[in-house]
């Protein structure tokens, strides 16, 4: 094995079909003597991924059935120069931060799809442990499926994502972010235990106690430190049913003083249990405009409502309350009025559904067959999400969502504040700087494919545009999700993190092999 391995230098360029033929049956070899427990496929045409801007060419995709699988692949590539190796979960990233060109894709969910009761099973099997309230989960594994699971015992995670068809472990590798995370932080501040493969090859389980440098790495460490494999997920008893409630706004600091207002709140105060908001368009455009707020089609948005005042775009503040099955409706109604009573939105544009909680919580599901439907889902996605200082957000408001983008996107623009101390600054997650809130705003364009839609590459300018002037203003901010091409970015992303992140990679991967599509470690050479 180690003999094939020596040979095995991947070009930058090859010079032909044939050279890069040779390489692949070079490296067949090496992995077919690693007698791996799942399967291995050598692919011959270019992959991308839901962001549709990248293509590339892996040498083969690996389909594990366990971690010792995924070590055992990561040992081999460590004997030769110049191979890497990307973990890929559903393959929803923008700037393909999960593909290898020329190296090897690990498929992690193909992890959940082997139950054989051998050495491999623990690392596949979701185990829902009722008294602990917990649940220890592969890496693999679609939030989809944890919440399914975990339901059956009345039990679920507390911190989400808006769309649950996402590995656990990419979520975890970023930070994961929803409208609970107010009140819980992201999915990284909601797991207590890791098992990890480091880019050495080495198994490790990890804790906030045992091992713990590596367990705050890897928590948005972007998969440049190991490849999670299993998590172990807080869970607190699921709700069974959610009141939706949308109120709508034409002043930007009402807004925002309103969703702080909420998120705020005093641990034992009445509140809410999720907090969101979004920009929209001040017209009829029925995707970026007045039609995209309405929950219910029996009660349409009435624009004569709007305030004479209002700017091209108008603001809607998100919110959900937990309910039993059985509770009085009046109940809940009384809870709800008391809370809205306070706000300041524009008082006859408010809409509600009651519906259960497993619904809301796959609502995304619904625009994500919608959008198959009409050949949305498949044209490229060039999102930008980023972590807006709350100095800086009505800046960015009067800036971005009022000049650049006062149009809209074709898509949901979001934006809505967090809390600094739910996130565990030992993490390799970067925050801009400032006080206790912060602001998520992601811009989540689903444009119709060229010619029905703009050109991406119109778009990736937009988006580049925004960031430019961010920049040219001064405003605070941090790409979340981010992706650079230069290591002087990162080091500018990271800022004083930046040396605390190279001593982790050269703790961890020292020799770079793990997740080479983010850009930031070359792998020629041991750091």
């Amino acid at each position: 094995m180690i003999a094939y391995l020596e040979r095995v230098s991947i070009p930058e360029q090859p010079n032909n079909n044939e050279e890069e033929d040779d390489v692949v049956s070079i490296l067949r070899n090496g992995l077919d003597d690693l007698q791996i427990q799942g399967n291995i496929e050598y692919p011959s045409a270019a992959s991308k991924d839901f962001g549709g801007l990248k293509l590339t060419k892996p040498l083969a995709v690996i389909k594990p059935a366990g971690a010792e699988d995924i070590a055992k692949v990561i040992e081999l590539v460590s004997r030769s120069p110049n191979l890497t190796v990307a973990a890929n979960g559903n393959g929803h990233s923008i700037n393909g931060q999960a593909m290898a060109h020329k190296g090897l894709i690990i498929d992690m969910k193909s992890m959940e799809s082997f139950n054989n009761y051998n050495n491999y099973y623990y690392n596949n099997k979701m185990d829902v442990h009722v008294d602990q309230m917990y649940a220890d989960v592969g890496g693999g594994a679609l939030w989809s499926e944890v919440l399914k699971r975990c339901v059956l015992f009345g039990l679920a995670p507390r911190s989400w994502t808006d769309y649950l068809e996402l590995t656990v472990g990419g979520t975890l590798s970023n930070a994961g972010v929803s409208g609970q995370a107010f009140r819980f932080g992201p999915q990284t501040e909601n797991v207590t235990e890791l098992e990890v493969v480091t880019g050495k090859g080495e198994i490790v389980a990890c804790t906030k106690n045992q091992n713990s440098e590596l367990f705050y790495s890897v928590l948005g460490g972007l998969g440049q430190f190991g490849i999670i494999t299993r998590a172990r997920v807080l869970l607190q008893p699921s709700p069974q049913m959610v009141r939706w409630i949308r109120v709508v706004y034409s002043e930007f600091s009402e807004f925002t003083r309103d969703a702080e207002w909420l998120v705020t709140r005093a641990e034992g105060d009445e509140s809410v249990d999720y907090v969101e908001g979004f920009v929209f368009v001040n017209s009829d455009d029925p995707v970026n405009g007045w039609p995209s707020v309405q929950l219910d089609p029996n009660h349409p948005f009435d624009p004569t409502l709007i305030p004479t005042s209002a700017g091209p775009v108008l603001y809607c503040l998100e919110v959900v309350l937990h309910h039993g099955k059985n509770d009085c409706l009046s109940t809940v109604d009384a809870v709800v009025d008391r809370l809205l009573g306070q706000l300041r939105y524009c008082k006859k544009l408010r809409f509600q559904v009651d519906l259960s909680y497993v619904d809301f919580l796959s609502r995304v599901k619904v625009a994500e067959q919608e959008a198959k439907a009409n050949g949305n889902w498949d044209a490229p996605h060039p999102w930008l999400n980023l972590f807006v200082s709350r100095r800086d957000i009505a800046h960015f408001d009067s800036l971005v969502f009022n000049k650049l983008l006062k149009n809209g996107i074709g898509g949901p623009m979001l934006v809505y504040p967090l809390i600094r101390s739910k996130w565990d600054s030992r993490s390799s997650i970067v925050l801009p700087e400032g006080g206790d809130i912060f602001y998520l705003v992601a811009l989540l364009r689903f444009s119709p494919p060229y010619p029905k839609g703009p050109p991406p590459e119109d778009l990736v300018a937009q988006n580049r545009e925004i960031l430019e002037c961010c920049k040219r203003n001064g405003l605070n901010i941090k790409l979340y999700l981010p992706h650079y091409n230069f290591e002087q970015e990162w080091e500018q992303h990271f800022g004083d993190q930046w040396t605390r992140f190279k001593q982790r990679k050269a703790c961890f991967d020292p020799m770079a092999i793990l997740a080479p599509g983010q850009k930031i470690f070359a792998r020629n050479h041991q750091l």
